[in-house]
Order: structure tokens, then C-alpha cells, then sequence
């Protein structure tokens, strides 16, 4: 068998808009300076307490306790009810992957089960997935844990899976299990960043990525 492993926010799911509302709300919630956007999605796939040190580094451990949690009210009460929107493509790709008899499906990603169990009920996406890899669960990106367990989950070895994402994180982290990675422009991260990281290919779109798939993974 085979595994695809996607990575969800910047990747499937377009969630900026939610991802930059909860964090503004925090950060005014302690009365401190807004980071700005460019500097927000730069961390997105991080785990929520890494991100946080990341953009409040000179703030105390108690403050960056208290961003977190604010983060995750804002997060859960203001947008749980309209999860963010798929990418265009993104279900009816992963449909089309899931109907593959040599095909598995998994998520890594820097989200809560929480969250990514309200993205998956939200759009139908229940039972693509047979893997998914949260940051509840083990360390943030780049560290390889995430792919790693995906792939004890799914019995795959390594040479068989690739991993799919829009962050130098996605990147380094497969690099450090062993598999190869698709970069996707649509996301957070400069395309030439994920080239530098050693994405063995870019794709534009989901149609492009279903190729890149069948050429990584024959």
C-alpha cells in the first residue's frame, strides 16, 4: 500500500481568515501588539504553544501560557461552527485518491484533534482519512513524529508515502522520516522557500498534485 499524507491548514483548508482573527484577538485580549500577517502565517503549522513563543518571544512564560488559551477560545467559540473553507479541488482529490485500491490517506498537522475532527464533519470527509497525526498527540513540526506514527498507523514504509504540505516545516519534516514531499503554491509559505527545504516537486493545483503523486509513488 501507499500513503499520502496531507498536511490541512495552507494545504486542504484555507484558514488564514480564522487563523489571523484568533490570533489578533489574543494578543489584544493582553493588550499587546498584533504580529502582523505576514509574520502569523509564517507559523502556521506549528504547533499553538511553539507558535506562540515564536511571535511573543520576549514575553514571559505565564503571557505566552495565557496567548495560547486565548488563541484556543477564540479559535473554538467564534469558528467552530463554520470551519474553514476546503481549497478548491481539495475534497473531490481526495475522493478520487481515496478509491485507489493501493491508496491510503492521512493528515499531519499542527491542528487539534478537536479542530481537525469539526474540519472532517464539516465537509464530509469522514473515513478518507485513516491516519491522522495532530499536535495533541506529538511534537510540532519539523520534528518526524508526525509522519512517523502516521506510517506505523497505516503499515507503510517510508519509500511508499509521500507528504504533501505548504510550509518548510511539511518539508523538513518528511526529509526527517524518509519520505519525499509535494509543496503546493496556495499556501503560507514562498514556493522558493520549499524548494530550498528540498520539496521534490511543487504543484499548482490538485489536478497537478494527483499527477505528482503517481510519479512520486508509481
Amino acid at each position: 500500500m501507499k500513503l499520502a499524507l496531507f498536511d490541512v491548514d495552507g494545504t486542504l483548508s484555507d484558514s488564514q481568515a480564522h487563523i489571523l482573527a484568533a490570533m489578533t484577538q489574543s494578543f489584544n485580549g493582553q493588550g499587546l501588539p498584533v504580529p502582523t500577517r505576514e509574520k502569523v502565517l509564517s507559523i502556521v503549522g506549528l504547533s499553538l504553544p511553539i507558535a506562540i513563543a515564536q511571535l511573543a518571544p520576549e514575553q514571559d512564560d505565564t503571557t505566552q501560557a495565557a496567548l495560547v488559551e486565548g488563541y484556543k477560545q477564540s479559535y473554538f467559540t467564534g469558528r467552530a461552527a463554520s470551519p474553514a473553507p476546503l481549497y478548491p479541488g481539495a475534497k473531490e482529490c481526495c475522493l478520487r485518491l481515496a478509491e485507489r485500491e493501493d491508496m491510503l490517506l492521512g493528515m499531519a498537522t499542527g491542528k487539534s484533534r478537536r479542530g481537525v475532527e469539526a474540519l472532517i464533519a464539516h465537509h464530509g470527509l469522514e473515513g478518507l482519512f485513516v491516519t491522522q497525526q495532530v499536535a495533541d498527540d506529538n511534537p510540532s513540526k519539523p520534528h518526524p513524529g508526525m509522519v512517523l506514527a502516521a506510517l506505523r498507523e497505516a503499515g507503510v514504509e517510508p519509500a511508499d508515502a509521500v507528504m504533501i504540505g505548504d510550509t518548510t516545516y511539511d518539508v523538513e519534516m518528511a526529509q526527517a522520516a524518509g519520505v519525499k514531499a509535494i509543496g503546493v503554491s496556495w499556501g503560507y509559505h514562498p514556493v522558493e522557500d520549499l524548494v530550498a527545504a528540498g520539496a521534490a516537486q511543487i504543484v499548482t493545483s490538485f489536478a497537478e498534485l494527483e499527477t505528482a503523486i503517481a510519479e512520486i509513488l508509481p
